[in-house]
This record gives C-alpha cells, structure tokens and sequence, in this order.
C-alpha cells in the first residue's frame, strides 16, 4: 500500500499559544498536542469552541509535553468522544494530572461565580461543557514512552521521543510514515529549551528528517547573555530592597517557578540576596515542584552542584527563607507584608490566579517592583503591563501601575533565535521546515534567517494542509 498522509495546522498557526496538528495517515487519525489558546476568557472560549473533526474519529494523540497551551484541551477532547491512546514522556504523564485537574477546576469556579450573576440578573445559566472526570479520563489514557524508545503505536507508524530541554518530560516528536513504497521521517520540534537555562539538558540534536515542525516563539530575537540576566535580576531585587518594596514575579507553575526558585537559591547561595522571604505562592507550582524533586536524578547534575545541592535534598531544602503558602488565607496574608519579600505567583502571563489579587493590592504603591521573567503573549494582562500601560482595571476596579517593571528576557525557557537556527542546521536530509508556535513578525525574521542559510522555510496558516 502506498503512503499517503496529510498534515493540517489546527492551532499555533502564526500564533504562539493553541499548539494542535492533525495528520491523516491512511486510515487513521493522529493528534500532535492538543492545546488551549491562552490569554482569553476560558469559559467563553470553551463553550463556543468547536473541534474541526470529530474527537470520536481520532485514533491517538502524541503530545509533546505538559503545558496547557499544548495539553489544555484534552479534557473537553475526552468529553467530546476521544477514548484513544495519549503517548507522552514519563516525565509528561506525572505533571498532566496536576496541571489540567488545576485548569477545569479553576474554569468550574468561574462558571459557578458567573452563573449566580446570571441567576441575580434573571439570566439564563450555563451548563457546564466538561468535568474533572474528563480530566481524570484523560490521565487514565495516558501510556508514558521514555526517550530513546522506538514503539508502533500504529500500522504504518513508528515513534521516538527525544528531549526538547524546555520543561520536564518535553520532547521532540520524532514520527516514522511508513508504507509499502515510500517513508517519510515527520520531526515536530515541540517547545526547544534555551541551552543556557537552568536543570534542564540541552535540545538533543536530530540527525535527519524529511519535514520539520519548528517553533518559532524568539525566532526574532536572542536572549541575553544567562550571566547578564542574572545580574540584571540581583539588580532589581537589590533596588526593591532598597525602595522599602515587595517583588512579585508572574511565573507559570510548571518549568519557570522552579527555574527562579534555582536562580534565587543561587543569589543566597553566593550571598547576593537581601529580601528575607520568599513565597511561592501556587498550590500548582508547590505540587509541581514536589514532581520535579521525583525526578531530581534526570536534571542537570551541574546546574544542582552550584547551589549546594546533595544527594537526599530537596529544591525547598536549598532555600531556607522559602515559604510555601498554599491556602487561601495564606495567599491573603502576604498582602500584609510591607515590604522585603519576593512573590512568585501565577499565571505566567496575568490572566488569572492569584498574581492579579497581588497587584490589586500593590500595583498601585511606587516602592513595588514587578519582575516578568517569560513570554507575554499578545492581549494578556502581562502583555500591557510590559509594554508601558499605567492604568488597569483588575476587579471591576481602576488600578494606577506605579510599581517598577522589570523585564528580563534571558530566563527564557525557549531557544532563541541563534539556538534555533543551529538546531536547525544539524538536522540531515535537507526537509522542509514549517513554522509554527510564534507570532508572524518572529516567524517571518525566523524564515528569513533560514532562506539565508539554504533552508527551505514556510509559515503555514491556521488550516493550511500540506501532503507528507
């Protein structure tokens, strides 16, 4: 039988957030990631999303790693009749439960609080479109795969994750098409790690492929020097010291916090630290960082010797000002701190959690420093803020921003545009890449710089379908 086989480009097409790809190989149906678009209102979002093919018809999922802009819908893909295989890394199917549990819990709430406005207005109310039951199908569908594995998930079709360096359990995507007259090696790059970012190993270099799905979140741009970055952070929060201030850091629960957990386990490690506590403010983050301590032995060795770790410790045992503050009235209490703490606190990008309950209460005073360590996608509470905005409304409520930004761009946990490009350049066979995860102006700089160095680069659209 001959090979035929499609790809289409659900989601992260010229975007960054929504990664999902469907291929059609034969007869069969395969799911690349199935993520959420972040940054807007989840409950409308979700109520009026329709898949473009039917969740019954697919036959597996591969997914790439945890985060919800690549994980996020499968529990309503689970609601909506997918009864499949999901493959993931070990690594993947430990953080999967905390992370979409978190997501459909935290959308139950707000459905719940939207609902008795309706009721109070004499609204129709709205039923609720998924359950954390579909979350718990969805982990019950899970069958972790480790690197280096080669399986046959289906006829015609084999599979090997490698690691991508970004969070724990991301992988690259390595898919072998097969028929009886022709093979074609699928690479999906899922989200590459920056090199120079902390406990994670570096990309694992490809050998060959025939097409490349390559993220191109900084393909516009490269990250600071890591040495520099760290300076610029000792820097901000020495000034918050010295302005009497509060430093509160939006960081994604899963990959970031514990990545500036590490960063400033470091600074009190080389005695550059002066704020006298620190919170992590996430029941998310906490039990993400419980499974990180699991998988201590995958990290980079390295990166751990430098802060003092040894063999029995614990992240929370390199940093002993670190308070864990997991309930609600614990979260509350921080506002009463005047002054000489550090916040973490999500989301990563503002647009919900307790980071905005926060800034309720301090963005207003000019002692405060606000530090943004990651990506702000486009239309997020984050986004504004980067860019100069000095009036929000959070709550219903004008709220003036005289606290001091802080943008530091070397803690990314994504490659930058120099690591994608030699990433690239290593991969054999000459494929053809395409684009994906990264808005247009840092795709079309990405392109370029490929073109350049004899590379054939596209930049797909959302629904664009390309023959494998």
């Amino acid at each position: 039988m001959p090979l035929s086989a499609t790809l289409q480009f659900i989601g992260a097409a010229q975007q960054v957030t929504g990664s999902c790809y469907l291929i059609k190989l034969n007869n069969k149906q395969i799911l690349l990631d199935c993520g959420m678009v972040q940054g807007a209102d989840q409950i409308r979002e979700w109520h009026k999303f329709r898949f473009s093919f039917k969740p019954k018809d697919i036959d597996l999922v591969i997914l790439s790693h945890a985060h919800i802009d690549h994980s996020g819908l499968l529990p309503l893909l689970v609601a909506r009749g997918f009864d499949g295989k999901i493959l993931c890394t070990p690594g993947t199917a430990e953080l999967l439960p905390v992370l979409l549990k978190d997501s459909v819990h935290l959308y139950l709430k707000d459905l719940e609080w939207q609902n008795k406005k309706a009721a109070r207005a004499g609204k129709k109310l709205q039923e609720p479109v998924l359950s954390v039951t579909d979350a718990e199908r969805v982990v019950h569908l899970c069958e972790p795969v480790a690197y280096k594995k080669r399986v046959i998930p289906l006829p015609g079709l084999e599979l090997e994750f490698a690691d991508a360096g970004h969070i724990l359990g991301s992988a690259i995507v390595q898919l072998w098409l097969k028929g009886s007259q022709a093979m074609r090696k699928l690479v999906f790059s899922g989200d590459l790690g920056n090199p120079a970012t902390v406990l994670m190993h570096d990309p694992t270099d490809i050998g060959q492929a025939d097409i490349v799905l390559m993220e191109s979140t900084y393909g516009n741009r490269n990250h600071q020097n890591m040495d520099s970055s760290l300076d610029e952070f000792a820097d901000a929060l020495q000034q918050a010291n010295k302005d009497g201030g509060n430093v509160f850091i939006p960081a994604f629960a899963l990959g970031r916090s514990q990545e500036i957990l590490y960063y400033i386990a470091l600074l009190h490690h080389q005695g550059r630290l002066k704020q006298r506590m620190v919170f992590l403010d996430s029941p998310m983050a906490i039990s993400i960082t419980n499974i990180y301590n699991d998988f201590l032995y995958c990290l980079d060795q390295k990166d751990l010797a430098a802060i003092g770790f040894k063999k029995g410790m614990q992240l929370q045992d390199l940093l002993p000002m670190l308070r864990l503050t997991e309930s609600v009235e614990e979260s509350m209490a921080i506002n009463r701190v005047s002054g000489g703490a550090i916040i973490i606190a999500g989301s990563g990008m503002c647009n919900g959690g307790r980071i905005v309950h926060h800034f309720k209460h301090s963005l207003w005073k000019s002692s405060n420093h606000l530090i943004f360590v990651g990506f702000q996608a486009y239309g997020t509470l984050g986004r504004r803020l980067v860019e100069g905005e000095r009036r929000v409304k959070l709550f219903g409520q004008d709220i003036m921003v005289k606290a001091k930004v802080h943008t530091i761009g070397g803690f990314s946990a994504h490659a930058g545009q120099s690591e994608l490009l030699d990433w690239a350049q290593g991969i054999g066979g000459k494929p053809a890449f395409y684009l994906v995860h990264g808005e247009p102006e840092a795709q079309q700089a990405l392109q370029q710089e490929l073109i350049e160095l004899g590379i054939q680069a596209q930049i797909p659209a959302k629904d664009d379908v390309i023959e494998l």
